[in-house]
């Protein structure tokens, strides 16, 4: 688990549409890669998935007025997910610190 402040303050509203305009722009281009990134949004929680390499949500992101935490969906997979929250981590950092 990774708590962020959240000095902006981003809605959870906002911090979707800024996942799906911008993130898979950015992992992509630290990876140099082309993965296909979906999220789903309830309430104050996002689900971030990349179905090409794990199955289910990889991570889910909770939002309030103070801080943004990432939680790590642990699943058996053989896919080590570490490089893909660092970024997740740094994205979130970059545009909500």
């Amino acid at each position: 688990m990774t708590t962020i402040k959240n000095i902006k303050p981003e809605t959870a509203e906002q911090l979707f549409d800024l996942l799906k305009k911008e993130f898979a722009d950015y992992v992509n281009s630290k990876l140099d890669s082309n993965l296909t990134i979906e999220y789903a949004h309830v309430y104050d929680l996002i689900d971030v998935s990349f179905p090409e390499v794990i199955e289910g949500y990889a991570f889910t992101i909770t939002v309030n007025e103070n801080e943004i935490v990432i939680t790590k969906n642990e699943q058996d997979t053989k896919y080590d997910a570490t490089l893909l929250e660092k970024h997740l981590v740094d994205f979130l950092i970059e545009k909500c610190e």
